[in-house]
């Protein structure tokens, strides 16, 4: 069984880091035709999608110095975790205000957890970052993202889970190899499992590409906003199984108050990840 030092990864706790970006309308025009987002030609000062700001200020390591999974390699502001699965199992993102076409975009982050448990399938290491985005001083978006590292899978099989219950609104989306191909691109996210089906397959097992969670999140927080007709204040959001890209992924949400609660499932499949939109 792996094992490593949980001390030596918590002294990463508290060390931050500083990028900046520009909100391009070429961006603007790109994220909402992978996504086949409604809306008026891009203009300068005008409000952008929720969530592009996944697509900003990413880190642009050099091609040679990747590792085999296609991410950075590890040691530098994330935690060197040894364990050869990283996935972003979740996260928070509350809105202050509008990110706007030709915004100047500063992100701070910072290692707030680092921590070990033994899951189904040996160890797992969770590490949560918090991002500030900022434009002209101010505040504009606190997010919360929560990753874990895990081995490749070798437990014991457990029973299947429930299929997902239908929502009260329903969606389906073509989780193809394109789009899979055209987020990754928009975010600069070098991830095999997500474009390499061959690296997915035999290297780490999957039966297929695997769906990025924050595509998920994105998918679920826009049709939110269809649904109440304004985007969220704050938007939670947890990975709980994967999905493919020869899924039939179907967005699922139901009222709960002055909530919606959200999810996502394959066809006849269990929920895949859940989030809760909250305009309060």
């Amino acid at each position: 069984m792996t094992t490593f030092d949980i001390d030596h990864l918590r002294s990463w706790i508290g060390r931050e880091e500083v990028a900046e970006d520009i909100v391009t309308a070429d961006l603007v025009r790109k994220f909402r035709a992978t996504l086949d987002l409604l809306g008026d030609p891009p203009q300068e000062g005008k409000a952008v999608p929720r969530l592009i700001h996944f697509c900003l200020a990413q880190p642009a390591a050099p091609t040679a110095s990747l590792g085999p999974d296609g991410h950075p390699q590890r040691g530098g502001f994330l935690p060197p975790v040894p364990l050869p699965r990283r996935m972003w199992a979740g996260g928070s993102v509350t809105f202050h205000g509008e990110l706007r076409v030709g915004d100047s975009v500063r992100r701070v982050s910072r290692i707030g957890n680092v921590m070990a448990k033994e899951g189904r399938t040996g160890l797992l290491c969770f590490v949560t970052v918090d991002h500030s985005i900022e434009v002209d001083g101010l505040s504009l978006l606190q997010e919360r993202q929560d990753l874990v590292y895990r081995g490749l899978d070798g437990g014991a099989a457990k029973a299947a889970p429930a299929p997902a219950e239908p929502g009260q609104h329903r969606r389906r989306v073509d989780a193809s190899p394109l789009l899979l191909f055209r987020y990754s691109a928009l975010t600069f996210n070098g991830h095999r499992i997500h474009y390499d089906r061959r690296y997915a397959n035999e290297v780490e097992g999957y039966p297929g590409l695997v769906v990025h969670g924050p595509l998920q999140a994105t998918l679920l927080l826009h049709f939110a906003a269809e649904i109440r007709g304004t985007p969220p204040a704050r938007f939670d959001f947890r990975s709980l199984s994967p999905l493919f890209d020869d899924d039939t992924v179907i967005l699922h949400a139901k009222e709960n108050g002055d909530r919606l609660t959200l999810w996502t499932a394959r066809e006849n499949g269990p929920v895949a990840m859940t989030a809760e939109a909250g305009w309060a």
